[in-house]
């Protein structure tokens, strides 16, 4: 497994602190365990790593509505009782519930993916990696399904700055809805999702849903069954994938790497290993576009970190072994200490017709497409890399600098840059 790719990988100590209180399955501290364990295997040795510019009001704001990004700004846990209407307005509350520091918490996860994206337009990564974004379900106004920022669009939209056109694939067990849903009208991104579908959230992502307007056959989406196993996957994903590059040949490429699709995942249903999983990032990167790679789902934090650690040794093209080094969360991967995990036997109900009727189906919807739809390009809109002064005139903006991160500044590790240093540009 070699590969020449330059990798940039976007991390903020502070992101496993966030809490999004007891009980609930989402738990930020995985993406610290995933960076422990690379730590320990050696893979930052390998790429650069950035300490994320946390995301600004207004570049939030190209995607999601002034008011509801301020309502994220000002919520707390004090003050819940004084914003009761804003709360079931915008689905906030349960599922998605407010929590100590959650703005920053979404800064940090967005402002690594726009800097990923960002580093890719530069040319300065081919690939980046962002594990704590990859939050797909959160809209324009509404949070939803543990998103409240939806860092991929805000991705993408960096992204079509400098290319035509720009693939999403998502292979999270939930369908990749709010993702879809901001780019169901256009053919200038192609929405391609493999996931869990009936009697599951969030109940979406019919075979039949496949964008509209300008965008119709631009969204794709695969539904699935229980019980899926790695033969059954790769004969799927990989068969979809090949079609779409040939026939959409993107520019760039966003891979939404949600680790809930493993086997033994707490709210999954699905039966891959993390070696059939980390298949489809390999065989994306085979392209050598452009890639950022996301985080997303995952509920077996042990699990998730071990997948993600392998999914960046891949992006690297290093191998690394199955025993997994000693690092500051050892005893959570007892009783084997290994990396890779042995699905389960469960039944899987996909069976190879249901798989080849589907499969036909979208390779009818995708020949209804024009071949690589062109994009007029006038002038190329200003990125997004953290030193946009005109940005920081406005007095609203003044507390939305979080001072920690200018505190942390002064601690970091001699191997991190912040995504705004232009100094930290190497060749």
């Amino acid at each position: 497994m070699v590969r020449k790719q330059k990798v940039c990988y976007f991390y903020d100590s502070e992101v496993g602190n966030f809490y999004y209180g007891q009980g609930h399955p989402m738990k930020p501290h995985r993406i610290r365990m995933a960076h422990n364990l690379l730590l320990n295997y050696g893979l930052y040795k390998k790429m650069e790593i950035y300490r994320p510019m946390p995301a600004k009001f207004d570049e939030i704001c190209r995607f999601h509505s002034d008011e509801y990004t301020n309502f994220l700004r000002v919520i707390t846990p004090d003050n819940m009782t004084e914003h009761a209407k804003q709360l079931s307005r915008f689905n906030v509350g349960e599922d998605c519930p407010v929590f100590d520091g959650m703005y920053q918490f979404f800064q940090i996860s967005a402002g690594g993916s726009i800097g990923g994206a960002v580093k890719l337009n530069k040319h300065q990564a081919d690939i980046a990696v962002n594990w704590a974004g990859g939050l797909h379900h959160a809209k324009k106004c509404e949070a939803s399904g543990f998103c409240y920022v939806n860092d991929i669009v805000l991705a993408i939209l960096e992204l079509l700055k400098h290319h035509k056109r720009v693939l999403y694939i998502d292979i999270d067990i939930h369908h990749g809805d709010g993702v879809e849903e901001a780019f169901y009208t256009t053919d200038r991104v192609m929405t391609v999702s493999f996931h869990k579908f009936g009697e599951y959230f969030p109940g979406t992502g019919d075979v039949k849903d496949v964008g509209a307007g300008q965008g119709k056959h631009y969204s794709v989406n695969f539904p699935l069954r229980d019980g899926i196993d790695d033969a059954s996957y790769e004969n799927i994903f990989k068969p979809v994938i090949q079609r779409i590059m040939d026939t959409y040949q993107p520019n760039a490429v966003v891979l939404q790497c949600g680790a809930d699709s493993l086997t033994g995942d707490r709210l999954g249903c699905f039966n891959l290993s993390i070696k059939g999983h980390a298949e489809c990032v390999d065989f994306v990167l085979k392209y050598n576009l452009p890639t950022l790679l996301l985080g997303g789902g995952g509920y077996t934090i042990r699990n998730v970190s071990r997948c993600w650690t392998f999914e960046t040794a891949v992006a690297l093209g290093e191998d690394i072994q199955d025993e997994l080094p000693y690092n500051d969360y050892f005893e959570y991967y007892a009783p084997d200490f290994k990396l890779h995990i042995t699905p389960s036997n469960m039944e899987n109900l996909n069976t190879p017709e249901y798989l080849d009727k589907i499969k036909e189906r979208l390779f009818e919807n995708l020949r209804q497409i024009n071949h690589a739809p062109s994009v007029p390009f006038q002038q190329t809109p200003r990125d997004n890399d953290g030193d946009d002064d005109d940005d920081d005139d406005n007095d609203d903006d003044k507390d939305v600098r979080v001072p920690i991160w200018e505190a942390d500044k002064a601690v970091e590790h001699p191997a991190e840059y912040y995504a705004g240093d232009a100094d930290h540009d190497r060749a």
